[in-house]
Order: structure tokens, then C-alpha cells, then sequence
């Protein structure tokens, strides 16, 4: 098992919350992006301040895939 594997593992028995923090945290230690030519990195990163400010905003990830239709 590698190393990914072991945490990716670990993580799945986090709490939701717990996840996306985590998930947070990861995207911000990345180094910046070069080319964003879609302003899709910082739409994900405003997107991400709206939702520590205010969790309210986000939706879980089982409201997604219902909106979806997954």
C-alpha cells in the first residue's frame, strides 16, 4: 500500500467537516498556479473563504450528488 493509499485510508473516517478542512489545508500548501486561464483555482478558493465564513453556504457531498442525479 503506498503511502497515498494509507492516507487517503486514514481520511476516510474523518467527518465530513473534518475532510474538507483537510482538503482545504492540502489545496493551500500547493504552490500557487501559473496558468489559471479559466479562473477555476480562484473561483474554488473564493468559494472556499464563503464557506468558512459562513458553512451555511456549502451543501454535503450527498446533496450534490442528489442535485446531480448521481
Amino acid at each position: 500500500m503506498t503511502r497515498v493509499q494509507e492516507l487517503r485510508q486514514q481520511a476516510s473516517v474523518l467527518s465530513t467537516s473534518e475532510r474538507a478542512e483537510l482538503a482545504a489545508e492540502l489545496l493551500e500548501s500547493l504552490p500557487p498556479v501559473l496558468d489559471d486561464e479559466d479562473d477555476g483555482v480562484s473561483e474554488a478558493h473564493r468559494r472556499d473563504k464563503d464557506m468558512v465564513r459562513d458553512p451555511k453556504t456549502s451543501i454535503t457531498w450527498e446533496q450534490l450528488r442528489r442535485e446531480v442525479g448521481r
